[in-house]
């Protein structure tokens, strides 16, 4: 079933074509990617998906229903996380919460049920009653994404949620978002310019200047936009540059670009001298959206 149905979108300001056309959907329970450069219109799609701007032209449904038409249904169905936190950085974690939920009427024993879930999934106990303020970034993160699930809407919304965080911040986010979908079943919508995000993504699109140039599961794209790599530990290069193949030193090892999976297996057993410690590993995210953009993704480099 299609949670997010958008089809021949468009969004201009002017002569600008902020969104150009743009026809995806989004099936329950997927973690979709949404990849793009800043300006390639992944925000404003957003802000067309969330009511929060009118469209051009073209047909927008959540859970079946058109964003116009039942916008008060729509929010409830929908928790978004910006990239610029929407927390209250004077109050406390806990007010942040109480005060989010009672937009959405939970309020009283219903409110402490509720929080009783975020606190335990979200780790919160230890910083309930501490201003936001004072947190660290990866601690805000959990709260902003606590603060968006709180009404318990069945599409989490993520505009560049890591932007700004280190490694293993985002580690520690993205522990919590696989947390959020294994035990709710949440539907996630990612934007991102971290590549490596994206590479567990059910179904990825990438959109350039309000087009979208490729949709298709992260397997498929590495099949069709980057070749397998073998890079290999201990070999004499010498005997590696008989074989006549292009090969770039990467530290202490060599590293050959081949076609496919296929074509590294018949250089592997044909020459079983040469290759005794090697491993096979296919083109990375960065690597799609590179061939398919021509661009880099801002953050995006491995």
């Amino acid at each position: 079933m299609n949670i997010i149905e958008i089809e021949h979108l468009k969004k201009y300001y002017g002569a600008v074509k902020a969104v150009d056309d743009i026809t995806f959907w989004v099936k329950n329970g997927e973690f979709f990617a949404f990849l793009g450069v800043n300006g390639a219109g992944k925000s404003t799609t957003i802000g067309i998906l969330s009511g929060d701007l009118p469209r051009t032209e073209g047909i927008v449904r959540v859970g079946g229903r058109d964003v116009d038409e039942c916008p008060a249904q729509i929010k409830r169905e929908l928790g978004v996380v910006f990239q610029s936190s929407a927390l209250d950085p004077a109050l406390s974690v806990y007010d942040n919460l109480k005060y989010r939920a009672a937009l959405y009427s939970i309020t009283g024993a219903a409110f402490r049920e509720r929080l009783r879930e975020l606190e335990t999934l979200f780790e919160l106990g230890g910083i309930m009653k501490r201003p936001v303020g004072k947190l660290s970034g990866g601690q805000r993160r959990r709260v902003d994404i606590a603060r968006a699930l709180v009404h318990r809407p069945g599409i989490l919304i993520l505009d560049e949620p890591t932007t700004g965080l280190d490694p293993q911040t985002r580690k520690g986010v993205w522990k919590t978002v696989n947390a959020i979908r294994k035990v709710r079943g949440t539907t996630v919508f990612l934007t991102t310019h971290y590549m490596e995000e994206a590479a567990d993504a059910d179904r990825v699109v990438i959109i350039d200047g309000g087009k979208i140039l490729a949709n298709a599961t992260p397997l498929e794209l590495k099949n069709r936009y980057t070749g397998d790599y073998i890079t290999l530990y201990g070999a004499e290069e010498e005997k590696l540059r008989l074989l006549g193949l292009g090969y770039e030193r990467v530290g202490e090892a060599l590293r050959i670009e081949v076609k496919d999976t296929a074509e590294a297996t018949g250089l592997i057993l044909k020459h079983p001298d040469l290759f005794t410690d090697y491993e096979i590993t296919k083109g990375k995210m960065d690597d799609v959206f590179l061939a398919v953009t021509g661009k880099r993704a801002e953050g995006g480099m491995l």
